[in-house]
């Protein structure tokens, strides 16, 4: 297994329709209580394991989808309410080695039930011009609405298995 990408990188070559957006939102909608139960057992020091050698350790990984998952909430909603807005990227990496990374996770985990409910309720929203609405990444150019839906839907399972496949390698 790629413990970098376990389970693959983001790729979607079909057409986006209304079904497969409604499966990416019921997954954006599920990430909060997954990422809870896959975690919920789990002490400190367990916690501050790295999921992978030189990858971060799980205490990041929770904290790094609150700021991720936000960020990407305001992106949706720029996308929406202005003309292909240009976004702004951050710095993930020294994001994640900002003191509040080091704070317990319920602080992440609460924030994204919250998040996620307000995040999945403005996507179940969308009409589809909506989905045809795009921003400016500055390093991948315009990018849908619709295909942001899976981009993120990807990026919660992509982060929830480097958690549970942490937990399944070492038996927690």
């Amino acid at each position: 297994m790629d413990m970098k990408y376990p389970i693959g990188t983001f790729q979607f070559d079909d057409e986006i329709s209304n079904s497969v957006t409604n499966v990416w939102i019921n997954e954006i909608e599920d990430l909060p209580r997954l990422l809870r139960d896959a975690v919920e057992d789990l002490d400190n020091e367990q916690l501050d394991t790295a999921y992978r050698s030189g990858g971060w350790t799980v205490r990041q990984v929770i904290h790094h989808l609150a700021d991720s998952h936000m960020n990407a909430y305001v992106r949706f909603k720029l996308a929406l309410t202005e003309e292909n807005p240009v976004i702004k990227p951050y710095e993930e990496t020294k994001w994640a080695e900002l003191s509040d990374y080091k704070l317990p996770i319920d602080t992440s985990l609460t924030l994204l039930e919250t998040l996620h409910k307000r995040w999945t309720n403005l996507l179940y929203s969308l009409t589809p011009a909506d989905m045809d609405k795009t921003f400016i990444h500055p390093d991948s150019g315009a990018v849908s609405v619709a295909e942001n839906i899976g981009i993120y839907a990807w990026h919660g399972r992509h982060h929830l298995a480097h958690i549970t496949s942490l937990c399944n390698r070492k038996g927690w």
